[in-house]
């Protein structure tokens, strides 16, 4: 199977590309072929990356790996977890104090869900946290757009990537899930409170895992 791995820095899956020993990104592991991706951080540059290489070659599955923060404090720094639904939370326009999404616009859609089709175990499926996320070009940190953003959508997890993954994958008809790792709490921006390092082992290890379900 060919597989692609798509994450918006290379820091977030070294340990996976170390594993392997895919010194120029690209090599075998056990049945598999493996080509990674990186993107750069955020929507536009992970589109337009992704979108070269999917047009330049065909792949069974994609996965965006990287790691997120959490809104939903019942998720715990190191928690992996499996994006089922994904929205592009300012795609829109404003109206006064409301906002308007693009699909009530009428300009297409907005949310897109995951479809990892069945070249993944059930099993390996099953033990992955579903989670609700947004994509945003600007990671909340006051209370009042956490709790503006929370009111109006209700995720649990932000990203700068995701969605854009998923509508990439889905308009080339490739099968696609996204893991990611919590590596924070959305919140006042505090870095002091965020546990990368872990994030980042905990997600290379299900990384790992995943290779030996499929």
């Amino acid at each position: 199977m060919k597989l692609l791995l798509v994450s918006a820095t290379q820091l977030e899956i070294q340990p996976f590309i170390s594993h392997f020993e895919l010194p120029g990104l690209s090599g075998t592991a056990a049945r598999h072929e493996i080509e990674v991706l990186v993107t750069g951080v955020g929507m536009v540059a992970t589109a337009f990356n992704l979108g070269k290489v999917l047009s330049n070659g065909a792949f069974d599955l994609a996965v965006n790996a990287g790691i997120a923060g959490a809104f939903d404090r019942r998720l715990q720094p190191g928690d992996i977890v499996r994006v089922i639904n994904d929205c592009l939370a300012e795609l829109g326009a404003e109206d006064g104090d409301a906002f308007i999404p693009v699909n009530e616009l009428g300009f297409g859609d907005s949310t897109y869900v995951d479809s990892p089709g069945s070249l993944i175990s059930a099993s390996f499926l099953g033990s992955l946290k579903p989670v609700s996320a947004i994509t945003v070009n600007r990671i909340h940190g006051t209370e009042e757009s956490i709790g503006s953003i929370v009111a109006r959508l209700n995720p649990q997890i932000e990203s700068m990537e995701g969605a854009a993954f998923f509508y990439s994958c889905s308009q080339s008809g490739l099968p696609y899930i996204q893991i990611r790792s919590i590596s924070n709490y959305v919140e006042r921006r505090n870095r002091e409170n965020w546990d990368i390092p872990l994030a980042v082992k905990n997600l290379n290890k299900c990384l790992i895992e995943l290779i030996d379900n499929i």
